[in-house]
């Protein structure tokens, strides 16, 4: 389950790339905004899922809603945590850590970064495993060992 959109030029090589790259045997559902409902689509037709990538599903949802609150994102995260913990096939979801790296300038950049952040706690609760690489390597924070 792919969240890109390919809304410049750039973006738009980005996701051909990425197309590439992934096996001939894979389906690829586009989700930009709607996840859950993309993923309840996929019952019974579906053995593994990757949703790549959360990142992209916050930066989707804020810029098409600039005003949209902090507990109208939450309450979607929800309904897809409800999903995450009890998924009818293997799910495997793909974000980002950004509140690591550099503080962002801007209002709308620190807003993304919180939201992000909120967004990965939220799905992380529910989790079986959470897995942050590092430099290519596994840090495992949640789940068997």
């Amino acid at each position: 389950m792919a969240t890109a959109e390919p809304l410049d030029p750039e973006m738009a090589k980005r996701i051909a790339r990425h197309r590439r790259d992934r096996p001939p045997d894979w389906s690829t559902i586009e989700a930009p905004l709607d996840l859950t409902g993309a993923l309840e689509a996929l019952d019974g037709k579906a053995d593994t899922v990757v949703v790549d990538c959360l990142t992209l599903w916050v930066s989707n949802r804020l810029g098409r809603d600039p005003d949209l609150p902090e507990a109208g994102l939450l309450a979607e995260a929800g309904r897809f945590a409800v999903r995450l913990a009890r998924p009818p096939y293997a799910l495997i979801v793909v974000s980002n850590e950004v509140g690591a790296g550099v503080h962002p300038e801007t209002a709308v950049g620190r807003r993304f970064r919180d939201a992000l952040g909120l967004v990965n706690q939220t799905l992380a609760r529910t989790a079986h495993e959470v897995v942050l690489l590092v430099a290519g390597c596994p840090v495992r924070l949640k789940g068997p060992r």
